[in-house]
């Protein structure tokens, strides 16, 4: 099982480290990550593996959202087979 976790927020250092390590505490592996930074304006896009959480996915959301809003960030967490119907036609 597989979830896309989205960043989006103002420029800082740390970001990458803070969701990788939050990531890790809930044992989400990391498959594939993307980022950049337009201007001032930092994105990411993660592929994580959520087949080993050591919690429920709704909590990994709701953590992610939580640590998102404490660095005044947008961080949103879809499973696979949710963001893969969302995007077929």
């Amino acid at each position: 099982m597989r979830a896309v976790l989205t960043v989006i927020g103002k420029d800082m250092v740390g970001i990458l480290a803070k969701v990788s390590t939050a990531c890790a505490q809930y044992q989400a592996n990391i498959i594939d990550v993307n980022q950049t930074v337009m201007q001032d304006l930092f994105t990411m896009v993660m592929l994580i593996d959520i087949s080993k959480l050591n919690c429920e996915f709704s909590d990994f959301q709701d953590k992610m959202t939580e640590m998102g809003k404490g660095m005044e960030m947008d961080i949103h967490c879809m499973h696979e087979n949710i963001f893969n119907s969302m995007h077929t036609i």
